[in-house]
């Protein structure tokens, strides 16, 4: 296998960490989410912070908790892909905008959009707080020229979700490949672009094809269409299997309860937040491996409200804050102390979606440059439009 990146490296770290923290707080007998939210310093107690931000990461009570205890209002501007907010902060230079939401990944590609501003470390109380090996991570990407334009908000994982009452397959050999069985026809669901990744890690793991786990894709465009085209093709012909392309946290949840979609490939906090709920729905770890992913918060050289941006990033660099967002969202916190603070439920939930070695098995995504960005969009395309 290729030797990860140090930022990749990270990632899987903290997964690890967290097994153990969590197995280290069932055992101690530690209780639920409970803990009150607060900004002990607030940098400011009035005015207003415009936030532009993943649909589904911001659960309440974490807004409405700063807002009570600042006395700032957040407007809030959701999305629901990354290409989205970058088509958003293209066409706007980031204007109207304090905070946005990159993919830790594509710091390339938000380094080319050119409308951030880095932080003032002086002014960030709780840096230290952050998981190290996430903090590191952060720093490995978006460290530039004159500073740090980046700090990790949560962290989660793109792998199999399915109905526990529909689909007739053994969780024990999930894979990939389970998008493609005969028995699955026309009720499956994933996103374009993911979708066509899983059938690469699937070939490179069966032996099909080898693609260094799909890392081979990222040395140039010459290799990237050596990969991707037999994958796409595969995609093409097969597209009668998928019942829908999802492209938000509430379509996740409608396909799987709603639109006759039997199993797919989505990001875990869909998914666990309607197992949570007691649904008939499962989210496991497929042995490829499932792909992980880090979302943090950049500031804009446009912002107008900037006391408030670091009062923001105050609260939320609290355990109790970073356990309100994990817990509302299904996703997992990057805050040191928070994995204690969540529920009973959602510990469990996170321990069996990483059954046996499936964290040390965790596929990070790589940094994406713009290029790469560029022609797997080319390649999504054609596959929905097939």
């Amino acid at each position: 296998m290729k030797k990860l990146t140090s930022a990749q490296e990270t990632i899987r770290a903290a997964a690890m960490s967290r097994r153990s923290i969590l197995k280290s707080a069932v055992a101690l007998g530690a209780v639920g989410f409970a803990a009150p939210l607060y900004t002990k310093n607030a940098l400011s107690s009035s005015g207003e912070l415009n936030l532009l931000m993943w649909s589904d990461e911001f659960p309440d009570p974490v807004i409405p908790n700063f807002e009570k205890a600042t006395g700032i209002k957040v407007n809030q501007t959701p999305f629901s892909q990354n290409e989205e907010q970058i088509n958003k902060l293209q066409a706007t230079g980031g204007e109207g905008f304090d905070l946005c939401q990159p993919t830790q990944n594509r710091a390339p590609q938000y380094k080319d959009l050119a409308v951030l501003a880095p932080f003032d470390m002086n002014r960030v109380k709780n840096h230290s707080v952050i998981i190290p090996s996430m903090a590191k991570a952060a720093g490995d990407l978006w460290t530039w020229e004159d500073g740090l334009y980046y700090m990790p908000h949560c962290w989660g994982s793109e792998a199999i979700s399915y109905r526990t009452d529909l689909w007739k397959g053994d969780p024990k050999d999930l894979s990939y490949g389970s998008l493609w069985a005969e028995d699955v026809k026309g009720h499956t669901q994933g996103r374009g672009h993911s979708f066509l990744l899983g059938i690469g890690l699937w070939w490179d793991a069966s032996g099909k094809m080898a693609s260094n786990r799909m890392l081979d894709g990222y040395k140039d465009e010459e290799s990237f269409k050596k990969v991707w085209d037999p994958i796409l093709a595969f995609a093409i012909e097969h597209k009668s299997w998928v019942k829908q392309f999802w492209d938000s946290a509430d379509n996740t949840k409608s396909g799987l309860m709603e639109n006759d979609v039997w199993i797919g490939q989505t990001w875990d906090g869909p998914a666990l937040s309607l197992k949570k709920d007691g649904k008939p729905v499962n989210y496991q770890a497929p042995k490829e491996g499932a792909i992980a992913w880090v979302d943090g918060l950049s500031m804009l050289k446009a912002a107008k409200n900037v006391d408030q941006i670091y009062a923001f990033l105050e609260y939320l660099q609290t355990p109790e804050a970073s356990a309100a967002v994990a817990e509302g969202s299904g996703y997992n916190p990057t805050v040191t102390g928070a994995d204690a603070l969540l529920s009973d439920v959602a510990k469990k939930n996170f321990q069996e979606a990483f059954p046996g070695d499936a964290l040390a098995n965790l596929w990070p995504w790589p940094a994406e440059p713009t290029w790469y960005a560029e022609i797997r969009s080319q390649y999504t395309d054609k596959f929905k439009a097939a």
